[in-house]
């Protein structure tokens, strides 16, 4: 999915902190923008900044101020309105600090790592019968008419290519990382907003690591696999840069309509 990205978005994940991760950055600007509602500075009911004011005032990317919002989204302290921004929705107690989950973008570089080892293990071990199944999949996924059930042919995709490891603890590895993906409220939400963007997995990408797979290269296979999932990462950031477009659109549609009104004056 091509898409014009902010110079701040092609950065990895990380980059711009010198000490610590994208995890603990955003964290931070988490707990100063709860900081900022509970004195009073952003008052219940009213909008957050926006999120390239929030990024160039505390000097970090668009990325970590979107999964901060995320995270106090989740704990029902902020409401992301579509097309109109971050509101506050109430403050939190004293003793209330900002919980944490799993979000998309950690659970996404854990199943990079995992699921780009699993791939070039089941290089070496996979059937021509699983090969098959595999593409069949891939096809499948391509005419499914939700991005629900597209999703549910996705994780036995990477699910079959666990099992292929022949490693009983990879599978159940790689498993749970996918229940996590379910059941994380950090990680249920971005994917829900992913869902509503109209985000679904990409063929091209699901048949690249087929055909890396049917060569038996374990390398090739690895590859094929981090770069499937690297883009998984870019298709989560479109999808919270959706909200954004919306609010353009808006934008568009009411000087539209003000133009329309002063022509038929």
């Amino acid at each position: 999915m091509a898409r014009k990205q902010d110079e701040d978005d092609k950065a990895p994940m990380g980059v711009g902190a010198p000490e610590g991760s994208q995890d603990r950055l955003y964290r931070d600007i988490a707990r100063r923008l709860m900081d900022r509602i509970n004195d009073g500075t952003y008052p219940v009911g009213g909008r957050l900044p926006a999120e390239r004011e929030i990024s160039a005032e505390f000097n970090v990317s668009r990325p970590t101020v979107r999964e901060a919002i995320i995270a106090l989204e989740v704990q029902g302290v902020v409401e992301v309105r579509v097309g109109s921004g971050a509101y506050v929705r109430r403050q939190t107690s004293a003793a209330e600090t900002p919980g944490f989950g799993v979000t998309a973008f950690e659970l996404t570089e854990a199943r990079l790592l995992f699921e780009g080892e699993a791939a070039a293990l089941a290089a070496t071990n996979i059937s021509d019968e699983e090969l098959a199944e595999l593409a069949a999949l891939v096809e499948r996924i391509g005419k499914q008419q939700t991005t629900e059930l597209a999703e549910a042919d996705d994780r036995e995709f990477h699910m079959l290519i666990a099992r292929a490891t022949r490693n009983a603890a990879i599978v159940r590895t790689i498993d749970s990382l996918w229940t996590l993906r379910q059941t994380s409220p950090d990680c249920a939400l971005l994917h829900a907003k992913a869902r509503t963007a109209q985000v679904k997995p990409v063929i091209e990408e699901h048949m690249a690591v087929v055909e890396a797979l049917r060569s038996r290269d374990p390398a090739r296979a690895r590859a094929a696999m981090r770069t499937h999932l690297g883009a998984v990462i870019e298709h989560l950031l479109f999808a919270t840069e959706e909200e954004a477009i919306e609010r353009a659109k808006q934008a568009a549609q009411d000087t539209r309509a003000r133009f329309a009104r002063s022509i038929s004056m």
